[in-house]
């Protein structure tokens, strides 16, 4: 600022007036303040100015599992949208499902004094975030719920789900469904995979642990696990898919050989319905889920101090043929 009023002419407190909207500047005065800004490039520390008003930072945080897989490009764009209507940022960083990075990012994030934050777990432990809830920062679970602290959350019906596209595929004549999940320990998986054993029982198939495969995968992983499930003397049929990204490593394992099982999966993807034959989905508005906790997030942030609230989004089939392909 010091620079700022050298160069303009004026005093240091005629530049704060300026920048601050203040009045009581001559507009001669305050264009050539502006001119001198522009020139030397100044720009105000925002979050210095706010913290120093009482003010907040104007920014919320979202840790994610992998910033670059699309499902969570699409729920990020949604939290952005809501908060760009409350005047605030996002930052986002990647846990990529690591426990200790989850927590290092959130507690970030908090040092910075984002205005709220909004979490894909990666673990079950979240007592580290209680005091900082407890100074009033509100914090929402999405996708997956906190393990050991009780806050606001927003999850896809994963059991209802999967249990409805075993029906589908029953259905459609198949008692051979084979299910290939991510691993185990993570929420969504295992919520998907007792969905599957729910679907089968309600459909009348035995559910069978050979046909069951579950993560972390690997392209020659799956690759090996599609071989097996498809061929011998009582091959799998239909194969169900627990996430967009193992569709489509079943979808490469696939394309090398000639056993062509029924195929359908958790998770729309960019293409699936340009594929030979579309691939059937299992499809919820990862949209919606991100408007969810960000409209969640700021009625907190304004407020709201009512219990914490649990939504639960449907996901809904879409029938394209590689899931109706028959037996």
């Amino acid at each position: 600022m010091s620079d700022v009023a050298r160069l303009a002419g004026v005093s240091i407190k005629t530049v704060s007036r300026v920048v601050n909207d203040e009045p009581g500047v001559h507009p001669d005065t305050a264009e050539r303040v502006l001119a001198a800004i522009e020139q030397l490039g100044f720009r105000r520390n925002l979050g210095a100015r706010n913290l120093r008003r009482g003010m907040s930072t104007g920014t919320i945080g979202l840790v994610l599992e992998d910033v670059g897989n699309p499902f969570y490009s699409v729920l990020t764009r949604a939290v952005e949208e809501v908060a760009r209507t409350f005047g605030r940022q996002v930052l986002t960083g990647s846990s990529a499902e690591d426990p200790a990075r989850e927590r290092e990012l959130a507690l970030e994030f908090c040092s910075r004094r984002v205005d709220g934050l909004i979490v894909v777990p990666a673990g079950v432990q979240h007592g580290y975030l209680v005091p900082e809830m407890r100074a009033g920062t509100p914090v929402v679970f999405v996708d997956r719920p906190a393990g050991d602290v009780v806050a606001d959350t927003v999850l896809v019906d994963n059991l209802g789900g999967t249990a409805a596209v075993v029906d589908h595929l029953a259905g459609h004549g198949h008692k051979r469904i084979a299910f290939l999940g991510d691993a185990p320990d993570i929420f969504t998986a295992s919520e998907r995979l007792r969905g599957f054993r729910e679907g089968c029982a309600k459909a009348g198939i035995a559910y069978d642990e050979k046909l069951v495969v579950m993560g972390p995968h690997s392209d020659a992983g799956v690759a090996g696990s599609v071989r097996r499930l498809v061929s011998g003397a009582d091959p799998a049929t239909a194969l169900i898919t627990g996430n967009n990204r193992i569709t489509i490593m079943v979808l490469r394992a696939l394309s090398a050989l000639d056993a062509r099982p029924a195929l359908a999966g958790f998770d729309d993807f960019e293409l699936a319905d340009l594929l030979d034959p579309p691939v059937t989905v299992l499809a919820h508005d990862i949209g919606a889920m991100g408007r969810a906790a960000a409209e969640l997030l700021f009625a907190r942030m304004e407020g709201d101090t009512s219990p914490p609230r649990r939504i639960v989004l449907p996901a809904t089939i879409i029938p394209r043929g590689s899931g109706e392909v028959r037996p």
